[in-house]
């Protein structure tokens, strides 16, 4: 006869424990308290062992009878069911310990000693708003492909296209780091590429060499009254060619003056990745005036606004530099990349796969992995240099004057 609920229901206390055959080596054990334990008796490797079911009727007849058959399955496959059970609780625990939030800001305080605090604090600001809300509280092991982009797209649907692709990178540094300290085993947000909307690809305003004699004289006379930081952060976008996010967000510990190196952390950059700009004597004596005139405010930003010395430089400043420079519609920030990326191919003959390299872009197709290997810095150290020497040399009208952007500012 099978086991009944009203059967489990009914059966009373004894003096001693005795047991209710339920079918399949599973029985009811009733306690003298009145306790009610599931039970299963089975045997594996010649030895007969019991499996702990759970207490009726927390564990109904239909469940109790539902887990006597898995365990059997176990059986047959070779396994323990008891110890798949312990696995199973062990995993529990673990999952319930390593959330995305926990294993995100365990990641997020092992990146403090190379972000600047503003930075760091702009990160862990954009998890708590848009992640830990919605996913904070799932074991980082469980999170698949499709419940990171249902999280993502609610950025997405509010119009913070940018947002939502920053966010993407963030996760996915997050999954790396999970993989890596073995709290999960894959990078779901890789899997989203082409998932989510992208901003409309604008073609930027850029200058041809040619008119930069007169673009280059217009910054020296200044007669457009730009702040002498100003003018500084636009020249060593000329000089270095990065986004200009990636200049005005710049702080001072991302720099070695003394070798000569600008290391961009893999936090800032579009592709995910720390990229570094070797800086010609240009540069750097524009830098080491910019620290003589900031070194005494209490910012880590090497460009901090005029107005609020804690934030950075806001984008609009370089974009208003350019417009009061007489050249609205005709220059962008953006477009020295591309003026760099043409004349340096053209004019001085460096090849593209260096040009490439030094603007942070990574070909697709079979060769990208291994391009991406490729660092060649002193290719791009020479080539940084000469660049600098050819704005000189324009700027000069044809002859070389090293050091010519160092002049004394406004």
């Amino acid at each position: 006869m099978a086991i009944t609920d009203l059967k489990c229901k009914n059966a009373k206390p004894k003096e001693k424990p005795y047991r209710i055959a339920a079918g399949g080596s599973m029985y009811l054990e009733v306690k003298p308290n009145g306790s009610k334990y599931w039970r299963m008796k089975y045997r594996v490797a010649g030895k007969e062992k019991l499996l702990a079911i759970g207490v009726y009727p927390n564990v109904s007849v239909t469940n109790a009878c539902h887990a006597r058959d898995e365990a059997k399955k176990l059986i047959k496959a070779g396994q323990d069911p008891s110890n798949v059970k312990k696995q199973g609780k062990r995993q529990a625990i673990t999952n319930a310990e390593n959330t995305f939030e926990v294993v995100a800001r365990e990641w997020h305080e092992k990146q403090l000693s190379r972000w600047s605090e503003d930075h760091a604090d702009n990160i862990l600001r954009r998890l708590e708003v848009d992640i830990f809300s919605q996913i904070g509280s799932r074991p980082i092991a469980n999170i698949d492909a499709p419940e990171l982009l249902q999280v993502l797209r609610i950025v997405e649907n509010r119009g913070s296209l940018d947002i939502a692709g920053r966010l993407k990178q963030i996760c996915g540094q997050v999954l790396r780091y999970g993989i890596a300290t073995g709290k999960c085993d894959r990078d779901h947000a890789a899997d989203l590429k082409g998932a989510l909307k992208v901003s409309k690809t604008q073609h930027f305003a850029a200058l041809d060499i040619k008119d930069m004699p007169d673009f280059l004289k217009a910054l020296e006379n200044n007669n457009a009254r730009l702040y002498a930081r100003t003018r500084r952060a636009t020249q060593l976008l000329m000089l270095t060619f990065v986004r200009t996010s990636e200049l005005i967000e710049a702080t001072w510990d991302e720099f070695n003056l003394e070798n000569g190196q600008w290391e961009i952390p893999a936090a800032r950059m579009k592709m995910g990745k720390a990229h570094i700009v070797p800086l010609s004597r240009q540069a750097i004596a524009l830098l080491k005036e910019q620290q003589e005139e900031t070194g005494h405010m209490k910012t880590s930003w090497v460009f901090p606004s005029q107005v609020r010395p804690t934030d950075p430089m806001s984008n609009g400043t370089i974009i208003n530099a350019i417009k009061r420079l007489g050249y609205q519609g005709r220059m962008t920030g953006h477009g020295f990349r591309a003026l760099a990326r043409t004349t340096i191919r053209e004019k001085l003959g460096h090849e593209s796969e260096v040009i490439e390299r030094q603007l942070a872009h990574t070909p697709s197709g079979s060769l990208g992995a291994a391009y991406d290997r490729t660092q060649f810095i002193p290719e791009r150290k020479e080539m940084m240099q000469q660049w600098a020497d050819y704005l000189d040399a324009i700027a000069s009208g044809g002859k070389v004057v090293v050091g010519n952007f160092k002049k004394q500012m406004a």
